[in-house]
């Protein structure tokens, strides 16, 4: 078994890469591991190629006797690059999978942004029958190609592919800095652009935690999934047939409600919560589908999100870098 892990240096990658060493089931794979911008420390079960998936050559040698394809690599709002690496580079790996004779399966990891996620209201749970939808901006745009090319791949060559829909992936302190109002918040909403900038000082100085509104006044439910989670979803459709030509919803098993958030953080540290009105949908991923066939069980709720996050001590040589806009 030769598994190729592309985007192998980000949050994901990494976290799965040290699983795939990890469990015994993985004990004979060797790995390759897809770098761009930046390498992995040397291991005799790891060889590297490095380039961008939007060269055909890279995308060819990157795939060169693989088994198994994790796909990671993707932009966010970069419209200069988000077709050239999201879409064409998968049409390039899909390309050289179809014609290997060594290929089995090809994993994609997606984003709940291909059926908009809050930008739209959802009349009950998101399923895998779910419409896409993309939400304004070229980064839903691509995980609703990148969907469609992995499934469409199946019909017209028979190829064996498995999505699996991610929503907001979570480690260490994320989840903390995600309520920030400072300039160190983690993606968005830009909670301090909501109040003027000497308001939104205090709440940042007294750790105040923004309780987000959805369009009809209530908490807003938002989904979320541990990067181990994720990764233990990952692991359980590697050569598992039951992930043949499968979509499966990877998330927590209740989406965080931001007034249960708000709740627990006074009860267990003392902060104080704002309400933030906004024009968002709460919507609820349903990962029955997931538990069935996979065998799979989420290890995070609300509670251990929260704990986690706030116990985490980020090390001098761990500093919180984000890789990509968005």
């Amino acid at each position: 078994m030769l598994i190729l892990v592309t985007g192998a240096t980000g949050k994901v990658g990494r976290s799965l890469i040290a699983g795939l060493l990890d469990q015994p089931r993985f004990s004979q794979a060797q790995i390759r591991a897809l770098c761009h911008n930046r390498l992995l420390e040397p291991c005799d079960r790891i060889d590297m190629v490095r380039g961008t998936i939007a060269d055909r050559d890279v995308a060819d040698a990157a795939m060169k006797s693989v088994t198994h394809v994790v796909h990671l690599a993707t932009c966010k709002e970069t419209p200069d690059a988000v077709m050239d690496i999201t879409v064409k580079g998968l049409f390039w790996l899909l390309e050289a999978f179809r014609v290997s004779p060594s290929a089995r399966q090809f994993i994609l990891v997606g984003g709940d942004a291909s059926v908009g996620h809050f930008f739209y209201r959802h009349d009950g749970p998101v399923t895998e029958k779910t419409p896409h939808r993309a939400y304004p901006g070229c980064y839903a745009l691509s995980k609703v190609i990148e969907e469609v090319m992995l499934d469409q791949y199946a019909i017209q060559y028979g190829t064996n592919g498995c999505c699996l829909r991610a929503p907001w992936i979570m480690e260490k302190d994320d989840f903390k800095q995600t309520l920030s109002f400072g300039d160190d918040v983690f993606g968005g909403p830009d909670w301090k652009t909501f109040f003027a900038p000497a308001e939104a000082r205090r709440y940042a100085e007294a750790g105040t935690v923004p309780l987000l509104r959805d369009a009809d006044g209530r908490p807003l439910k938002r989904n979320f999934v541990h990067v181990s989670d994720l990764v233990s979803a990952i692991l359980a459709a590697i050569d598992n047939p039951r992930a043949a030509r499968q979509l499966f919803n990877v998330s927590m098993d209740r989406p965080v409600d931001y007034g249960e958030v708000a709740s627990y953080l006074a009860r267990t540290r003392g902060l104080g919560s704002v309400d933030v009105p906004s024009g968002f949908h709460s919507n609820w991923m349903d990962n029955s589908k997931a538990k069935y066939l996979l065998d799979w069980r989420p290890d995070y709720d609300l509670e251990k999100l929260i704990d986690s996050a706030w116990q985490y001590e980020r090390q001098s040589n761990d500093p919180r870098v984000v890789f990509y806009p968005g």
